[in-house]
């Protein structure tokens, strides 16, 4: 069982390019689209956080479960779900704007007990810097890597979200000695301003970098030293890339859990071979999802085909 904590929210999705064009809503949020794109992928999933008993709150929660994906964590609250508006750019890039004050995800707080086999928590987004939530997930991530459990993060940077840059950026590096597996976008790693070797020696077995179209790159560690391993990106008509960071998360942890290699020993011992085969198959997952108009990750036929 995988487990995936973070906030589940509504993005509006624009049927155009530019600030005024026509929103759509649909299912979002970076922790609940690894979620439904693991539960797609065939991984037997947990969603683990807060959701509004609102009418969106109960479509979140419809896709989940059409996805497969155990719902048994999720706690419910009174409070609105939280609203992501996206703008696409000419070239299917999105920025966003959050409304969040006062939503239901923010009040968050850790479970006692993570469901029975559990073998890896993913963890990232928004979920990790709106307040009270943060600091109840901060809690969850350190917990369940004292107790051995693989661990991935994604911090998918948010920067409007973030009121004190240097307070995030040193919270984040108070994480890694609890994380096993870091994934982030070029973009994030710019924003954080650290390096693939020295978030290693701060905790990590390994670390991917997207680097959008241009591919994914791992860099590991493990007793001869580091190793770096890099995919070319899959080549597609891209409608926009909404959810498809989120795709290659949930695509690292799928094909490490087939591998039966969660946990930092495997980590190390993929090798050249293994961690080319993983990221070539993230990177065609991704593709999939960038291909059409907001995060819908592929099924695991889709990749087979």
């Amino acid at each position: 069982m995988i487990v995936v904590a973070g906030e589940a929210l509504i993005d509006l999705v624009p049927q155009g390019t530019g600030a005024l064009a026509a929103l759509k809503p649909a299912r979002g949020g970076g922790p609940y689209n690894t979620a439904v794109a693991l539960g797609r992928l065939g991984s037997p999933t947990a969603f683990c956080s807060r959701v509004s008993r609102d009418a969106f709150g109960e479509a979140l929660l419809d896709g989940l479960r059409d996805a497969g994906v155990d719902v048994s964590s999720v706690r419910r609250g009174g409070e609105p779900t939280t609203l992501a508006a996206a703008t696409v750019g000419e070239d299917g890039s999105a920025t966003y704007s959050f409304y969040v004050e006062g939503t239901a995800d923010r009040l968050f707080t850790a479970p006692a007990l993570l469901p029975k086999g559990t073998r890896a928590v993913s963890f990232g987004t928004c979920s990790l810097v709106l307040e009270p939530g943060a600091s109840a997930y901060e809690e969850l991530l350190r917990a369940t890597a004292r107790r051995g459990v693989f661990t991935a993060l994604d911090p998918n940077i948010r920067a409007g979200l973030i009121p004190d840059a240097d307070a995030y950026r040193a919270r984040f590096k108070s994480w890694l000695p609890y994380v096993t597996l870091l994934k982030l976008s070029e973009e994030d790693a710019h924003w954080l301003g650290g390096t693939p070797r020295e978030w290693l020696a701060s905790g990590p077995s390994a670390v991917v970098i997207t680097r959008g179209g241009a591919g994914l790159t791992a860099f590991t560690r493990d007793g001869a030293g580091y190793g770096e391993y890099s995919v070319p990106g899959e080549t597609v008509t891209v409608v926009d890339t909404i959810g498809a960071g989120d795709t290659v998360n949930a695509a690292l942890l799928h094909g490490l859990a087939v591998r039966d290699a969660l946990s930092p020993d495997a980590l190390a011992g993929l090798g050249a071979t293994g961690w080319t085969a993983l990221l070539r198959f993230a990177a065609r997952a991704a593709a999939v999802t960038c291909s059409r108009a907001g995060a819908e990750p592929p099924y695991a036929a889709e990749l087979t085909a």
